[in-house]
């Protein structure tokens, strides 16, 4: 699947991987003649055996929105509260499969996603800086509480890292479930390349914010990628970024559009100049000079450079000189994608060199680490969770701990009926008054085996999500909050600690049949008693089950 398939790089990427003789290419463009005419163009050069399929719409929006202008749905209040609320709130089931981006992926399900949407581009020249003016115009002139309130879904709707957040969250849950293999974004600096000495705006301040917004909205991508390349579990993760102008799309000679739309031409005879007198206010609205003259339109040559539009010869010359942003073929791009995809290091992966460049976990600290935990223990075994690590960490080593104190090791607990469980860590608990005490002053309540029990306290600072805001009671919620931020007593979360239990029991006794570098927590990282039993580490229990659950 490519995404953004009518652009040059797109266009240049689908016409490399028809080469290959795919199975099956989706191509997917904003408007839906962009994807016909890219499919009917590839259709001229792809193999019989494959099959071709445009998919268009707003990648960025839910599917009842797909085919809305974009700057209808940033001043559209029928929109703009839709938009902020699906970007701002918690990702929900609703949310995420209301998703155009989604449907798409789990409709085709691609083993290999090429994305050359100019995502930063998207985000960024929503223009956040016009729509804060205009809310500080409405505060000063008129407290229209109507007209207020649209400001600030306009404000909310022109955001730029929350929309990237939840687009990449949706992302990853659609890769996911579609089992996508290869995920390769053709990305963007943001400047072609240059600094903040960049001269090229659209009439904006310079250095411009907008354009520096779309770098930094880049840059925030391209470590987002680098999180999701690095999630076990997900496909590959690659980015391919250049740093130039690329070109170009075609040549012509004939009518010069902005956007979608032609440049009306107009005319201003010297005799109707408007006189610009010191002192006075100037404004363009409301003034007769300058005529457009009837069914005429700007024409020209031009070379067609794609998102960046059309540019004049010595438009051309000019950004593409040396010291500017130069210079770089859709097609250079596309037979360095192609080489990705095929698994050839090109040494042109943004994410590759980044996890070549980051310092990792080292040697040395990793022996010192012992050090650290010998010495804490040696001052006692005071403080079980402070909560820093999130609620579901503090909760997991909190019931650990529980369960240590009753049973000591695995295979005592494991051999427990889950009642007698719940039972036992009952009594802990009510014995127990600096640990109890502990977990409710940090939000971390204690649900009884019973399920309806809650032991909590009504905290003066609130951080924590279950006591946030108001929740209806429901198996649901109680189930939600249990399994992330509560203690949870109940026999059916024993069976799930023993089920734990079983599988760190296997997985110790293969690896001490092992005497190879094969298993990470071998022999030596076990604690046993004088009986051969394991001793129950609640923190390291915790950790084993973060890398195992997902």
């Amino acid at each position: 699947m490519v995404l953004g398939g009518y652009g040059e790089v797109g266009y240049a990427i689908s016409r490399q991987i028809l080469q290959e003789r795919p199975r099956e290419l989706i191509v997917a463009s904003l408007r839906k003649e962009e994807a016909l005419l890219a499919v009917g163009k590839l259709r001229l050069e792809a193999p019989n055996s494959c099959k071709l399929i445009s998919v268009y719409g707003n990648l960025f929006t839910r599917f009842s929105m797909k085919d809305v202008p974009i700057e209808e749905i940033i001043t559209g209040p029928q929109y703009q509260q839709r938009l902020a609320e699906d970007v701002l709130q918690e990702l929900t089931e609703e949310i995420l499969t209301s998703s155009v981006l989604y449907q798409v992926i789990l409709q085709h399900r691609p083993e290999i996603i090429v994305d050359c949407i100019n995502t930063a581009t998207a985000l960024a020249y929503k223009n956040l800086y016009q729509s804060c003016k205009e809310i500080f115009q409405t505060l000063q002139t008129d407290r229209d509480v109507e007209e207020l309130t649209h400001r600030i879904y306009q404000l909310l709707s022109t955001l730029y890292i929350p929309p990237l957040i939840r687009h990449i969250q949706i992302l990853y849950e659609a890769m996911k479930r579609a089992a996508t293999l290869l995920y390769l974004k053709i990305g963007t600096t943001g400047t072609g390349g240059m600094g903040f000495d960049i001269p090229f705006t659209h009439g904006e301040e310079n250095p411009s914010r907008l354009l520096l917004s779309k770098a930094a909205v880049a840059g925030a991508q391209t470590l987002l990628l680098f999180s999701l390349g690095r999630t076990l579990g997900g496909p590959v993760v690659k980015e391919i970024k250049p740093a130039a102008l690329i070109g170009w799309k075609g040549i012509g000679r004939g009518r010069i559009s902005k956007g979608e739309s032609p440049i009306p031409l107009y005319d201003c005879p010297l005799k109707d100049g408007c006189r610009l007198i010191q002192g006075r206010s100037f404004s363009t609205q409301g003034v007769n000079t300058g005529l457009q003259i009837e069914g005429e339109e700007v024409k020209g040559v031009y070379v067609d450079t794609g998102e960046n539009g059309v540019f004049s010869l010595d438009e051309f010359k000019v950004v593409t000189g040396l010291s500017l942003m130069e210079y770089i073929t859709p097609e250079e791009i596309a037979q360095t994608a192609l080489l990705e995809i095929k698994g050839i290091n090109t040494s042109k992966d943004v994410l590759g060199a980044i996890a070549g460049a980051v310092m990792e976990s080292t040697y040395r600290a990793g022996l010192l680490r012992q050090r650290v935990i010998n010495e804490m223990e040696s001052l006692g075994q005071e403080g079980i969770a402070y909560g820093l690590l999130g609620p579901r960490i503090a909760k997991l080593i909190f019931e650990a701990h529980l369960i240590k104190r009753c049973y000591g090791t695995l295979e005592k607990a494991f051999q427990a009926l889950p009642a007698e469980m719940s039972e036992a860590l009952v009594g802990e608990v009510e014995k127990d008054q600096e640990m109890r005490r502990a977990a409710i002053s940090q939000g971390i309540p204690i649900l009884l085996p019973d399920g309806e029990t809650l032991l909590f306290a009504n905290r003066r600072h609130r951080d924590k999500g279950w006591e946030k805001e108001p929740f209806t009671i429901t198996t649901e919620c109680i189930e939600k909050w249990a399994s992330q931020e509560w203690i949870d007593l109940r026999p059916q979360n024993m069976s799930k600690w023993q089920e734990r239990f079983r599988k760190i029991l296997e997985e110790s006794k293969k690896s001490l049949e092992d005497t190879s570098s094969r298993f990470d927590r071998g022999r030596e990282f076990l604690l046993f008693n004088e009986e051969g039993e394991i001793i129950i580490d609640p923190g390291e229990v915790a950790g084993w089950i973060l890398v195992k659950e997902k």
